[in-house]
């Protein structure tokens, strides 16, 4: 069998189990149950109001029980173990039960809510919730509520600290369900916190105390230096610098220029000059070629 289905296998049979004692041992104040399996058998704890009813005389009771469960549920060796209930009225399943039979009895619905909640804040807890269910007085039926003290619904506290259970009445227009909540006196939820009175805190530096802003605007205002006589001058000697370092910068350029004019003059005279050496030398051997020439047809000529 698959995880799954074990799992809603256990939860299913529990469910069965709890029913069944809430049926047998109803009388006895039932308030709740422990499963709990052991390579020896099933361990159960029994929770009740009065164990000896659960018991029974010389332990009838309990064996009977012992013995519809191995037939009923196909345990293995239930071994089942009665504690008596330390505080009823903190216990979510037994008032439920009680306020269920308060209502069945004909009692008024305000009256049993109010009178069973009170009952449970005197016993000492934290915060208490009932809510009726159904046809309370008439054909149609709606919710009330009775709350005291503080109580938790939803996240982890909801499910770890809070105490629920639930009850049914049977009345002639319909049943009316009862659920009760509970937080047990010396629980620790998360949103509390302490006072020590006794406690010696580290101590903080004090920051000197300033001047106050009225201080401040009682005292007589600084005269404020005239800037714009001052700024006049900076701005007279700023034109001037400016316009010598233009004038510095203007004739250095025309320095460059003429230097770069001469440089300029010079290279082509020299170009000028190797051209008219060149054309000496060429001149001259030409000649000398010209002179060669005739010679050789003179001697030509004479042979």
């Amino acid at each position: 069998m698959a995880d799954e289905h074990q799992f809603i296998e256990n939860g299913l049979q529990r469910s069965q189990i709890d029913e069944f004692f809430a049926e047998e041992l109803g009388r006895a104040g039932y308030g709740g149950m422990d499963v709990a399996k052991t390579p020896m058998g099933t361990q159960i704890v029994l929770k009740a109001e009065k164990p000896g009813m659960v018991i029974g005389k010389g332990g009838k009771n309990i064996r009977k029980v012992t013995r519809e469960l191995e037939e009923r549920f196909n345990l293995d060796d239930p071994q089942i173990d009665v504690q008596e209930v330390d505080e009823p009225d903190l216990n979510a399943r037994i008032v439920a039960d009680r306020l269920a039979n308060a209502l069945e009895r004909g009692w008024y619905f305000r009256k049993a809510g109010h009178t069973t909640i009170d009952r449970i804040m005197d016993a000492g807890a934290l915060g208490a919730e009932i809510v009726l269910s159904g046809k309370v007085t008439g054909a149609r039926s709606r919710v009330e509520k009775f709350n005291r003290g503080y109580i938790k619904h939803n996240g982890e506290p909801a499910q770890e600290i809070v105490d629920e259970g639930q009850g049914v009445a049977v009345m002639k227009l319909g049943t009316i369900g009862v659920t009760v909540k509970i937080i047990p006196p010396g629980a620790k939820l998360p949103d509390d916190f302490e006072v020590e009175e006794d406690a010696n805190p580290e101590a903080v530096e004090q920051i000197e105390e300033t001047e106050s802003v009225e201080d401040l605007l009682e005292e007589e205002p600084e005269e404020v230096p005239d800037v714009s006589e001052e700024a006049d001058d900076e701005t007279d000697a700023v034109d001037e610098d400016v316009v010598e370092e233009a004038a510095v910068e203007a004739v250095e350029e025309e320095v460059v220029d003429d230097e770069a004019d001469d440089d300029e003059d010079e290279a082509v005279e020299e170009v000028v000059d190797d051209d008219e050496e060149l054309d000496e030398d060429v001149a001259e051997e030409a000649a000398d070629l010209v002179a060669e020439m005739e010679d050789d047809d003179e001697e030509t000529e004479e042979e």
